[in-house]
């Protein structure tokens, strides 16, 4: 079976258009097989985003990693910040190309596995990590973010508590000077590291 972090090119299409508000803010993104979440915001990603939280103004540096179909990316474009989204998935990153285009958003997508495309340091790194990647790797995505982390810099992401969560915020602590519990809802931590 495929999963969201890999590429089947042999695999069909079914491309859905899925409306978001947040915060009053419209926007939408494409969604399609072999992508996370297909056809719906998951619910993690919605919390992360009514949760996020940020400073004024907002030309400040946003990197989407694992940014699949973009929801997150395509929100901090429409908020103002300057925006990278990475993702190994080929056809993720197609799709979150065509609603920035589609909504004449900017936004620099690009293929990267964990941080091994990535010059550049953050502002804000959001994500909604692959948990289903594997502890490795996972672990590569959120602790590795420290190095591409501006002073002051913030790393949010959404993890489940059946998959891990609480073990991952004490691992966390080891890294980064402040992890918080920003949101707790369903089962869903919304965690931020400074």
């Amino acid at each position: 079976m495929a999963h969201y972090f890999t590429n089947d090119e042999n695999l069909s299409h079914d491309i859905k258009k899925v409306n978001v508000l947040i915060h009053s803010i419209n926007y939408y993104f494409y969604t399609d097989n072999g992508v996370f979440s297909k056809g719906e915001l998951d619910f993690g990603t919605e919390l992360l985003l009514n949760t996020f939280e940020y400073s004024f103004p907002q030309e400040k540096d946003f990197l989407d990693i694992g940014c699949g179909c973009g929801p997150i990316g395509i929100y901090a474009s429409k908020l103002g910040f300057t925006v990278d989204m990475s993702d190994v998935n080929k056809r993720a990153m197609e799709l979150s190309k065509r609603s920035l285009n589609e909504q004449k958003l900017k936004a620099n997508v690009f293929e990267s596995d964990a941080y091994e495309s990535i010059n550049n340091k953050y502002d804000y790194i959001v994500s909604n990590p692959p948990i289903r990647v594997g502890k490795e790797k996972l672990y590569e995505i959120i602790m590795g973010a420290k190095a591409y982390l501006k002073e002051n810099g913030n790393l949010w992401i959404v993890v489940r508590k059946q998959q891990g969560a609480e073990s991952l915020i004490r691992d966390m602590k080891d890294v980064y000077s402040t992890v918080d519990v920003v949101e707790k809802k369903k089962g869903f931590y919304i965690i931020r590291a400074k």
